[in-house]
């Protein structure tokens, strides 16, 4: 048997060292000499030890859990290329990437050790691998603008080509003669099925979009696990020289593993020396913030960024985007610094933005429909404070917006309070822009707790986004920003 386990976009799990103690240990237990363990991006950030650690507490669970190769998700380059180029030379991982550039033009990291394509021999087999990254990253993330990003399906060809020539030279000029199989570690979210029509591969093995998949497109396997180590994925060729049918898959959950007690160690040590345990304000009422809920209209964890960022800047909106809202568990009790900046982990600063009212209107209707390729159709993406918006699904038009209690005035000039990100990214809100910057606030984070500590944290459900639809439709699930 020929064995690949995945995870991908665990991003705050290494905040609950327990969790992904746990994580690891279902790593380890689906692990095996017949098996290779790889990551697809978005393992390195965001989260609040991440932030402090600057992604390298990546390298804890690396060892932990023998991962062998990761590629790049949008958030590893939280930080930056040079944090992230020296993270790529110290972790004991390959990263595999075919369409990342660096600020030159060049393919970036080569230097460290990044590279387009590589094999690894797995129970008895060789296992081809390539690497992509979703081309919209130097939007996604302004840490990135500097980078370009290629082309993912031509890369991902050109790569396999490559990957392929160099085989069948080894293997005296047979083709494809010693590449058992072809895989795909991909950062593209819904383009994957793109890249299964596209490529002659066995397997795509995704992330990026945070809810699972399991099935089969044009041939290929495509498989992904979700967010926040929610799932493992084991995918299982049959053997070297076996018929030309698509590999199986198995999501297998972390809970019942037995957790890695050197990793939770590992991760607690560097949480104690954080120092983020300062108290900032009490939840007596637990503030959920599961996918389905931040994206599904209306919630309290929305309410309250959105109040705070308001609040912090004295603006007449506050907006908030919905993927930038991280998953986990819920806010109770004594909520602390670390809490918060679980919540929005992003050394990003609020902003104040001047829109037109015919602007703030769009900027409303984008709620509904940004121009992402990482969500879902029915996936709502903003919160707001001291505005109500409906939005009829039926037709995809605003029934109603209001700011102050009275309708939008398309001539009158309003201040919105936001994050940096929103005027960098031109994908989920485009109609903000830097030209629409006017004043600064504090990081993000530092704002919630400042505003938790002056008005404390006691959102309700007051109507501020209705969504009327005659159709029945399910609760939609988390998303990545």
């Amino acid at each position: 048997m020929v064995r690949l386990v995945h995870y991908s976009d665990i991003e705050n799990v290494v905040d609950v060292p327990e969790r992904a103690a746990r994580l690891a240990g279902r790593i380890r237990a689906l692990s095996g000499p017949d098996a290779a363990v790889v990551g697809t991006g978005d393992t390195t950030a965001p989260g609040v030890l991440s932030l402090v650690a600057t992604g390298r507490q990546i390298v804890d669970f690396y060892a932990a859990t023998d991962t062998e190769l990761d590629t790049f998700g949008n958030h590893e380059f939280d930080y930056g290329p040079d944090a992230l180029r020296d993270l790529v030379a110290d972790a004991p991982v390959t990263f595999v990437s075919a369409n990342v550039r660096d600020e030159d033009g060049e393919p970036f990291g080569r230097t460290e050790g990044v590279v387009p394509w590589t094999t690894l021999a797995v129970g008895g087999a060789t296992v081809g691998f390539v690497g992509v990254t979703d081309p919209a990253t130097n939007s996604l993330n302004p840490m990135a603008a500097d980078l370009t990003f290629d082309d993912p399906i031509a890369a991902a060809r050109d790569a396999l080509d490559e990957m392929r020539a160099s085989a069948a030279e080894r293997g005296g000029g047979a083709a494809d003669s010693t590449i058992d199989y072809a895989v795909v570690l991909s950062h593209l979210g819904t383009r994957d099925d793109e890249l299964a029509r596209e490529l002659d591969v066995d397997a795509i093995l995704g992330g990026h979009v945070h809810s699972r998949r399991n099935e089969v497109v044009a041939g290929t396997r495509l498989v992904r696990p979700g967010v926040n180590g929610e799932a493992v994925a084991e995918v299982e060729f049959e053997s070297a020289g076996a018929p030309d049918t698509p590999p199986a898959a198995t999501l297998h959950e972390p809970d019942g593993a037995d957790p890695v007690p050197e990793l939770e160690a590992a991760l607690e040590e560097r949480m104690a020396a954080a120092d983020l345990d300062e108290v900032v304000g009490r939840v007596d009422e637990p503030i959920e913030r599961t996918g389905a809920i931040v994206h599904g209209g209306e919630c309290r964890a929305g309410n309250f960024v959105a109040d705070a960022f308001r609040w912090t800047l004295d603006a007449d909106v506050g907006l908030s985007n919905a993927g930038g809202l991280r998953q986990g568990d819920p806010l109770a009790g004594a909520v602390t610094k670390a809490d918060l900046i679980s919540l929005i982990p992003f050394e990003e600063p609020v902003v104040l933005a001047s829109v037109s009212g015919a602007e703030l209107h769009d900027v409303f209707r984008e709620m509904a429909a940004p121009d992402v390729d990482f969500g879902e159709d029915d996936w709502w993406h903003g919160h707001v404070s001291n505005a109500r918006v409906v939005w009829d699904a039926d037709i995809d038009l605003i029934a109603e917006a209001t700011a102050g209690g009275d309708p939008i005035d398309p001539e009158r000039r309003y201040t919105v309070a936001v994050s940096e990100y929103l005027l960098h990214s031109e994908h989920e809100f485009p109609t903000l822009a830097q030209r629409h910057r006017i004043d600064e606030g504090p990081i993000q984070y530092e704002a919630l707790a400042a505003y938790a500590r002056a008005e404390g944290i006691d959102p309700a459900i007051e109507g501020r986004i209705e969504i009327r639809s005659r159709r029945s439709t399910a609760s939609p699930p988390g998303e990545n920003r």
